[in-house]
C-alpha cells in the first residue's frame, strides 16, 4: 500500500461525485424533453486489499459502473400495445361519428325527402289531371334522388379522404422504420466500445411510440451472443403480424397497390405479400375504406354506401315494376299504369335520366337492370322529366280522373314487404339504427384503449421521468459529497506534505 493510497481513494469520490453531478444536470436540462428517461449514476465499492498484518481489509474507494437508463421495458411493451389498439379505435370513431352526422335524418333528411315525394303523390291522387300536381311530384322525386346523390357523393368524398390516409401512414411507416434502422447502426456503434447509448435509445424509443399507434409492431432486443469487448451483441427487431419491417440495420419497406375498387390494400415491397394488420391507425382506415359487413365483418364506408345502393335499386324496382324484395310481384308498378296521354309501360325512376327503353335495354333480366342503379346516378326516366303526362296515374286507359294505379303506388310506402326488414321508412332507420350502435361501440372502445395508454404512460413517466425535486435533492448531496472529497484530497495533501517534509528534514 503505497504512500498516495488515500489521495487514490479521494480522486475516485471526486469523479463519481463529478459524474453524478455531471448525470443530474443532464437531467435537469432534459426534464421536458419527449420520451427522455432519467439517468443515474450507477457505482460499486472498488475491490479492498488485505492488511498486511492480516488483520483485515481496506476499502480502496468508488467505482463507476455505468451510467443507467431509468426505463421499465414492461411498460414499453404494454404501451405499444395498447397504444396499437387505441390507434385502431380512434380513427374509427372519428370516422365513423364524421359518417353519423352525414347520414343522420335531420329535417333535411332522407325520411323527410320521402315524406315530401309522397305528398306530392297524394295531392296529385286528388286531382290527376292538374299539371302543377304532376309538376310537384316530379320535382319532389328529382329532389328524392338528388339527395341520394348527394349522400353518396359524400360517402365517396369519405371513402377517398380514408383512402388517402392509408397512402400516408403506410409513408410514415415507412418513414419511421428508415430513422430507427439509422439510430440502431448509431447505438450499435456506440456500445460496441463498451459505451451506453442511452440518449440514441430514448431517440429510438420515441419513434417507436410512433410507430405502435400507426401499426400493430411486435419488438424485441435480441441478443445475438458476446463482442470482443465483452459487451452483448444486441440486435433490434420490429415486425408486424411475424414479418421483419426492420432486422436490426435492414428494413423491409411496405408499399400500396390499388384494388379493383380503387381502394388501396398494402403488401411487401419486396416479396410483394399481402401485409395483414391487426391494429394501429392503418387498420382503422383500411377497415374504413374495406369493410363491407360480410361474413360479420366491419361495418365501413363501403357497407353503408351498399345499404344506400340498395335501398335506391329497390325502391326502383318496387315502384317501377312492383317486384318486392322477396322477388315477387306485388303489384302493377308504375309501368302497368296508363299515364295522362294513355302511355304505359313507362319506368318513373331511372339512372342518369335514361328513358324508359335505355333503362331496358340495360340487362339481360329485371336483376341486371336495376343493379345499374346506384344511389349515387339514380334519377328520374327522360320519358316523366319530358312530358308529366306520362305519369302512370291511371290504372286503365282513357279514364284522366283515375288515379288508382298512383294509390297503390302510394300504399307501396307503407307496405312492410318493399324490403326484407320492412318499409322504405323502416329500412333508412335500421340503417341509422346500425350506423348508431357501431358508432357508440367504437367510440367506448376508443376511450377504454385511451384511458388504458394514459394510464401506463403516467406509470413510465413515474418511473422515467424527471422530478426536479429530487434532482434537486440529488444534487445537493452529491455536491456535499464532492466538497467532502476534496476536503479528503486536501487533509491527505496536508499528511503528505508534513511526511515528506520531516523526512526530508530528517
Amino acid at each position: 500500500m503505497n504512500s498516495f493510497f488515500g489521495l487514490n481513494v479521494g480522486l475516485k469520490s471526486l469523479f463519481a461525485s463529478q459524474a453524478a453531478l455531471n448525470t443530474i444536470n443532464h437531467n435537469i436540462s432534459n426534464a421536458d424533453t419527449v420520451g427522455y428517461s432519467r439517468q443515474v449514476v450507477s457505482l460499486k465499492a472498488s475491490r479492498a486489499l488485505s492488511t498486511s498484518d492480516g488483520s483485515g481489509m481496506v476499502g480502496t474507494g468508488v467505482n463507476i459502473e455505468s451510467i443507467v437508463q431509468i426505463r421499465n421495458v414492461f411498460l414499453d411493451q404494454r404501451y405499444w400495445q395498447e397504444s396499437s389498439q387505441y390507434g385502431e379505435y380512434s380513427v374509427k370513431s372519428n370516422s365513423l361519428s364524421e359518417l353519423e352526422s352525414l347520414l343522420s335524418d335531420s329535417d333535411e333528411g332522407l325520411n323527410d325527402a320521402l315524406d315530401s315525394f309522397t305528398s306530392a303523390m297524394e295531392d296529385l291522387a286528388n286531382d290527376p289531371s292538374d299539371d302543377s300536381a304532376r309538376s310537384a311530384m316530379v320535382a319532389e322525386g328529382s329532389a328524392l334522388c338528388e339527395y341520394l346523390n348527394n349522400m353518396y357523393g359524400t360517402l365517396e368524398d369519405l371513402l377517398d379522404e380514408n383512402n388517402s390516409a392509408v397512402k400516408t401512414e403506410v409513408d410514415e411507416i415507412n418513414s419511421l422504420a428508415n430513422q430507427i434502422s439509422a439510430l440502431n447502426q448509431q447505438i450499435y456503434k456506440a456500445e460496441s466500445t463498451g459505451d451506453t447509448a442511452n440518449d440514441l435509445r430514448d431517440q429510438r424509443a420515441v419513434l417507436i411510440d410512433q410507430l405502435s399507434a400507426v401499426a400493430d409492431v411486435e419488438v424485441k432486443e435480441v441478443s445475438y451472443g458476446t463482442l470482443a469487448n465483452g459487451q452483448q451483441d444486441l440486435r433490434l427487431s420490429i415486425k408486424i403480424n411475424g414479418v421483419s419491417l426492420v432486422n436490426h440495420f435492414s428494413v423491409n419497406e411496405l408499399e400500396c397497390y390499388e384494388n379493383s375498387d380503387g381502394t388501396y390494400g398494402v403488401q411487401w415491397a419486396e416479396t410483394h405479400n399481402e401485409v395483414s394488420f391487426t391494429g394501429g391507425e392503418i387498420k382503422g382506415y383500411l377497415d374504413m375504406c374495406q369493410g363491407d359487413g360480410s361474413d360479420g365483418g366491419f361495418k365501413g364506408i363501403p357497407y353503408y354506401m351498399n345499404q344506400l345502393n340498395t335501398f335506391a335499386r329497390s325502391l326502383a324496382k318496387a315502384f317501377n315494376e312492383g317486384i318486392y324484395a322477396d322477388g315477387e310481384s306485388h303489384s302493377s308498378g308504375h309501368a302497368g299504369g296508363v299515364g295522362l296521354d294513355g302511355s304505359t309501360g313507362v319506368r318513373f325512376f331511372s339512372y342518369e335520366e335514361k328513358s324508359t327503353d335505355e333503362l331496358m335495354d340495360s340487362g339481360a333480366d329485371m336483376d341486371e337492370i336495376y343493379a345499374n342503379i346506384t344511389a349515387g346516378n339514380i334519377s328520374l326516366s327522360a320519358d316523366v322529366l319530358n312530358d308529366t303526362d306520362q305519369i302512370a296515374t291511371s290504372s286503365v286507359a282513357g279514364e284522366e280522373e283515375n288515379s288508382d294505379n298512383l294509390t297503390e303506388l302510394i300504399e307501396m310506402f307503407d307496405d312492410s314487404e318493399v324490403f326484407n326488414n320492412g318499409t322504405p321508412e323502416d329500412y333508412i332507420n335500421a340503417v341509422y339504427a346500425t350506423l348508431g350502435i357501431e358508432t357508440a361501440l367504437v367510440s367506448k372502445l376508443s376511450n377504454v384503449h385511451e384511458n388504458v395508454v394514459e394510464l401506463i404512460d403516467s406509470h413510465k413517466t413515474s418511473i422515467s421521468g424527471v422530478s426536479l425535486d429530487e434532482e434537486t435533492t440529488n444534487l445537493i448531496k452529491y455536491q456535499l459529497a464532492y466538497s467532502a472529497a476534496a476536503k479528503v484530497i486536501s487533509v491527505m495533501d496536508e499528511i503528505l506534505d508534513v511526511t515528506i517534509n520531516s523526512l526530508g528534514a530528517s
